[in-house]
């Protein structure tokens, strides 16, 4: 009971200043048999009506994404996180997760499509719709009958989402507005059924949301498909609204809540991208080593050159850190909503406020999974040589895809500084006890360190000492920050960044080696052998990033007694008692993936 009571009180962000056991963390081995059924049916898709098709969305057929977009719908892909009540299936938020990472490898078309509709497109009327909203639009839109589109971004609107130019104005006799603007990079919009338009109303601080149904002869116009250098065939148009009329019936929550409709459907996005990029690497990671295998150069395999080995082990690390944060947080948002439909919360309030407290992960899995499946890409191609930048292997349009997923859904700095600054903000409102804690590093700062020698007998005992560590890097360096520029630290942004990459790693680095530690003990260490390797090697990684980026800050904020007091502290905190091998562990999770010649990890 003591651990399921823990489980619970885990507020977001709270893993800076809190330690987890594995046996609180859920993994993907850790998949129910309708979990698995669903994972396979929909690996089963994406290879019968996606992959083969590759060179017909790359040759902008968004017919053809329309078409397998109504044969997802067919088959119930797109109602996984619809209630029952509604025509959907009603799937806890890890099967969601599930069904968003399986169906998005094929392409980035075919993903950015799905994402499209099945989050920003439907969520914000499941969550924020009235009653008549929900049952008039939610069941097309689950079924597949309709799709939805999202019209946030404006020409000069984009990150400063707030800041749009559209109007809304009341009719005289009070039952309809009227909407007049330009929005633009609306994915869907080619085929859309209707559009969560976002506008403002007379001179309202922030904007407000509303369901617009396409229908030309309305006031609404497309433009041309954007020439895009990646997701070719996933729709993508500006839209013109022309006195478009929209009954007082059709805004979604109230007047001036759009900001906060926006910004809560991102939090689903942001971690449901975390989820479409993971098959992507596996795909990416196993068409290489295919090829590395099959490859000779000077009598050879590349795949037996140490410096192939060193990207397969990489390749493979980053694919087994992102599964482990995902699957973690996604389990936290899960059991976080059923704690609130059991306390009495409403199903929208209850996912509301689910991922609403989980959305510092939210952003770090954004930034780290979607960084990680570029860099992954890049090293495709690289392995690949001249072939990886030939149009006739996968490589090259895997590259392109990627890309995006760095810049929608928020781009990577503003989610980076997005992670920070919440964490700040709940440290203030007193859901994260940071103070306490950071008082504690800079307390130890002036003290004597400890020559003991530690015993690390135990599997991970250096690790888990190691990540204890880094997050006093990072209370250190934050709450020195914080201690000096107080509220204004948001102007500071590239202080943020710093901080925001140290608290990434230790998200990520921690969820790799609770994964790899919870499995070593229920299938065995020699079972979990390559598992084990790649969360040391990830840990190793990380360490240097939080080092650089430590570094990096205190010689920017500090000077003196008190900088050198810092570069102390983070030299002691980054500093292994054992160092691993690290050539040792790439050679053997590269052998590893070379002899199943996939990733299978």
């Amino acid at each position: 009971m003591e651990t399921q009571q823990e489980k619970e009180i885990l507020r977001g962000g709270q893993f800076i200043v809190k330690e987890t056991k594995c046996e609180d963390v859920f993994t993907p081995e850790d998949f129910n048999e309708e979990q698995k059924m669903m994972r396979d049916s929909v690996k089963e898709f994406n290879d019968r009506e996606i992959i083969p098709h590759k060179d017909r969305f790359e040759a902008k057929d968004y017919a053809l994404t329309e078409e397998v977009m109504r044969k997802a719908g067919e088959m119930g892909f797109l109602s996984v996180s619809v209630p029952e009540a509604y025509g959907g299936m009603g799937m806890s938020f890890v099967s969601t997760m599930i069904v968003c990472e399986y169906i998005s490898s094929g392409t980035g078309s075919f993903s950015t499509a799905f994402g499209a509709h099945t989050g920003i497109g439907t969520m914000p009327i499941t969550l924020y719709g009235t009653e008549e909203q929900k049952k008039k639009y939610v069941p097309k839109l689950a079924s597949g009958e309709w799709f939805g589109a999202y019209a946030l971004t404006e020409p000069g609107a984009g990150s400063d989402a707030n800041s749009g130019k559209t109007t809304a104005t009341l009719s005289e006799d009070g039952k309809s507005y009227k909407i007049n603007g330009q929005k633009m990079w609306i994915s869907n919009a080619g085929f859309c059924s209707l559009f969560i338009v976002f506008a403002r109303i007379e001179n309202d601080k922030n904007i407000t949301g509303f369901i617009v149904e396409q229908d030309p002869s309305n006031g609404i116009t497309l433009g041309e498909e954007e020439n895009k250098l990646g997701i070719h065939a996933s729709s993508t148009r500006q839209v013109f609204f022309n006195d478009t009329v929209v009954p007082v019936e059709n805004m979604l929550a109230g007047r001036g809540e759009g900001f906060k409709i926006a910004m809560n459907a991102l939090n689903i996005g942001r971690i449901k991208l975390a989820a479409a990029c993971l098959d992507s690497q596996r795909r990416i990671t196993t068409t290489a080593v295919e090829y590395a295998n099959e490859r000779k150069q000077f009598n050879t395999r590349i795949s037996d050159f140490g410096a192939i080995k060193r990207k397969l082990a990489e390749m493979a690390t980053s694919t087994y850190a992102g599964e482990s944060a995902s699957y973690r947080a996604a389990k936290n948002i899960e059991d976080r909503i059923a704690m609130r439909q059991a306390a009495g919360n409403s199903h929208q309030e209850a996912e509301l406020k689910g991922v609403e407290e989980y959305a510092i992960e939210c952003s770090i899995l954004k930034v780290a999974v979607s960084e990680d499946l570029q860099n992954c890409a890049d090293e495709g191609i690289q392995i690949f040589g001249g072939m990886g930048f030939s149009k006739d292997t996968p490589m090259e349009a895997a590259w392109r895809d990627a890309r995006i997923a760095r810049i929608y859904e928020g781009t990577n700095e503003i989610n980076r500084m997005l992670s920070v600054g919440m964490l700040v903000k709940k440290a203030m409102k007193g859901h994260v006890d940071l103070l306490g804690p950071a008082q504690a590093v800079a307390d130890e700062l002036l003290g004597i360190p400890s020559f003991d020698t530690p015993d690390y007998s135990e599997l991970f005992a250096e690790e888990k000492e190691m990540i204890a560590k880094l997050k006093k890097v990072f209370l250190m360096v934050a709450g020195a920050a914080v201690q000096k520029f107080g509220p204004d630290l948001e102007g500071h942004q590239q202080l943020l960044l710093a901080a925001s990459d140290i608290l990434i790693e230790i998200y990520m680095a921690e969820s790799t080696i609770l994964r790899a530690e919870k499995n070593a003990k229920r299938f065995g260490e020699k079972d979990q052998e390559i598992q084990i390797a790649m969360a040391k090697l990830y840990l190793y990684n990380a360490v240097s990033i939080v080092e650089k980026n430590g570094k990096e800050s205190i010689i920017s904020f500090a000077e003196g007694d008190e900088q050198r007091m810092l570069l102390m502290g983070l030299r002691r905190f980054v500093k292994y008692t054992n160092y691993p091998d690290i050539v040792d562990l790439r050679n053997t999770i590269a052998e590893k993936v070379k002899a199943e010649n996939k990733y299978n990890l």
